[in-house]
C-alpha cells in the first residue's frame, strides 16, 4: 500500500514538473491559408541557428522572427519564389535546404564525392605498396641450417621450467 502511494505521489510530482516545462503552442495565423503557405515554404528553409532543422521545426527565436517575416511577405501578396529569393538575397544560399547547383555551391554538392573518390584512390595505392613490400625473401644457406637445427631439437631454446 505504501509502495503504491509512493508511486502515485512520484508520478504526480513528475507530471507537474513536465507540465511546467512544456512550451506554449505556437499561435496559428489568423488566416489558415497564410499558415498553410508558411508551412510549405518554411519546410524548404533551414534554421540559421539550428542548421540541421527546418525553419518550420525550429524553436529558436530567430526562426520565429523569420516565420513572422514570411507571414508578412505572404500577406503582402508575394509569391513563394519571391519569398525564397528575398531570404536568399538576405541570408545567402545556406538558408535553402536544397541550394542550387552553381559555381559557389559546387563544393557543397560535389565535395563529399571528391573526398570519397580520393579516399578510395589513397586506399588502393596504400594496399598496392603494402602488398609489394610483402614479397618473401629467399633464405640463405645459414638461415636454412639454423631453422633446421631449431626444428630438429625443439627443446634446445626452451629450458625446462622449475617449480618453486
Amino acid at each position: 500500500m505504501k509502495r503504491a502511494l509512493a508511486c502515485l505521489l512520484t508520478s504526480a510530482i513528475l507530471g507537474a514538473a513536465g507540465a511546467s516545462l512544456a512550451a506554449d503552442a505556437t499561435p496559428m495565423a489568423e488566416d489558415p491559408a497564410v499558415e498553410a503557405r508558411l508551412v510549405v515554404i518554411s519546410e524548404e528553409l533551414r534554421c540559421l541557428v539550428c542548421q540541421n532543422e527546418s525553419l518550420a521545426a525550429s524553436r529558436a527565436e530567430l526562426a520565429e522572427d523569420l516565420r513572422r517575416e514570411v507571414r508578412k511577405l505572404i500577406r503582402d501578396g508575394k509569391s513563394d519564389p519571391e519569398i525564397r529569393d528575398y531570404l536568399v538575397a538576405r541570408y545567402g544560399d545556406f538558408v535553402l535546404y536544397r541550394p542550387p547547383v552553381k559555381p559557389t555551391t559546387w563544393l557543397l554538392w560535389f565535395g563529399p564525392f571528391v573526398l570519397l573518390v580520393s579516399a578510395l584512390v589513397g586506399l588502393i595505392a596504400y594496399l598496392r605498396r603494402r602488398s609489394a613490400g610483402l614479397t618473401p625473401s629467399a633464405l640463405t644457406a645459414a638461415d636454412k641450417a639454423a631453422a633446421e637445427a631449431l626444428l630438429a631439437d625443439p627443446g634446445a631454446d626452451n629450458p625446462p621450467k622449475h617449480n618453486a
